[in-house]
């Protein structure tokens, strides 16, 4: 992290909050991504100076140059995470510094500054706390969304001079449509997700761009998900579209793609350290899609489930691919699945004990 002084967030009044009654009303069923509450935090950086000109202000479009870096060389990174409201009080982040951390990880590989974790962590809290009213009871949860982009006016290609840093949010329901439930994904034998030496560690928005085809595929196949394999010889089983996944051994085993060309999601380490701790040996090791297909048939693969911020653990039931098709278990969610999500959303929502020290508290 780069030393820098304290930086102080100035607090810009909003001139037209959403009103209560409106704001219940767009609550009542938000989805996910669509429903955005009334502010954000931006900072700036320019060379020279470093990070200046800190605001909590009215969510409002950017006004942006044409010539704008991150318009013709899409140098942009973000993450993703969540608040929960605490039974006592308060809110909860899960595991924000290691966002923070995978940000910087982020920011290093496409050349851009990196972000303080102080800075990160602060400009977190001041938006849950001037949004607080925006973060959902029950099931619900409000998602947190910082990035980071280059704004400076400039055609060269060269990392830019000018970045800003943002963060918004949004209360969000299920990511998938009817809650939590088992999906059916799609196996994508032609579209490559990340190969090695490229972005796939990086949470960048080109990584997702380049993933929307083979996405789309997957929609028109009647599937909720992509999974890729990977680009050298296309027979190992990568990572979905936005999630890491696991495979559940009649053995009380789970393995789960090594890290290099995925992203390393802070949910599955989560999900490692959690099925480690409850008896489970977990391995990190590469698993062939014909090998996901045998043990599928044999019985070998008792669950499989994907995991990540938005969707926290969903279980597959059913594997789609050009040559047909093959179902998991009994396609609904397995012993580990369930176990698993309920001890992670506890541990989240603060009905579980956190052992563990995952959880930031943001006062109220």
């Amino acid at each position: 992290m780069t030393p820098m002084a304290k930086i102080s967030f100035e607090k810009v009044p909003h001139k037209s909050p959403t009103p209560a009654d409106k704001r219940t009303a767009l609550m009542a069923d938000p989805g996910f991504g669509r429903v955005f509450s009334d502010h954000m935090v931006t900072v700036q950086w320019t060379q020279g100076v470093g990070w200046h000109d800190a605001k909590v202000r009215a969510r409002e479009p950017f006004q942006m140059d044409p010539a704008a870096a991150v318009l013709h060389y899409a140098q942009e990174i973000f993450e993703g995470m969540k608040a929960y409201r605490k039974p006592g009080g308060g809110f909860g982040l899960f595991r924000p510094d290691e966002n923070a951390r995978r940000f910087n990880e982020s920011a290093k590989r496409m050349a851009m500054p990196d972000v303080p974790e102080e800075m990160f962590l602060e400009a977190i809290d001041q938006l849950v706390k001037v949004d607080a009213d925006w973060v959902p009871s029950g099931e619900g949860s409000y998602y947190l969304r910082p990035f980071m982009f280059a704004s400076e006016a400039f055609l060269g290609v060269r990392p830019a001079n000018e970045y800003i840093f943002c963060v918004i949010g949004c209360p969000v329901g299920a990511y998938f449509k009817g809650g939590f439930k088992t999906v059916q994904v799609w196996v994508s034998e032609e579209y490559t997700r990340a190969a090695p030496g490229g972005t796939g560690a990086a949470k960048c928005g080109g990584n997702y761009a380049s993933s929307l085809v083979a996405t789309k595929e997957a929609f028109d196949n009647g599937c909720d998900q992509v999974v890729f394999l990977d680009a050298v010889e296309r027979k190992w089983i990568d990572e979905l579209g936005g999630m890491n996944i696991f495979f559940v051994m009649d053995d009380r085993s789970i393995i789960t793609p090594p890290l290099n060309t995925i992203l390393p999601g802070i949910t599955r380490e989560s999900v490692m350290k959690l099925a480690s701790d409850a008896g489970y040996k977990v391995a990190e090791t590469p698993y062939s899609f014909d090998q996901w297909q045998a043990d599928a048939r044999s019985g070998k693969l008792r669950e499989a489930f994907a995991c990540g911020t938005a969707a926290v653990i969903a279980g597959i039931g059913k594997v789609k691919y050009r040559g047909g098709e093959f179902a998991i278990g009994n396609s609904g969610d397995g012993e580990a699945t369930t176990k698993l999500r309920a001890q992670l959303t506890g541990i989240q929502r603060g009905t579980v004990d956190d052992t563990y020290g995952w959880m930031r508290s943001v006062a109220a």
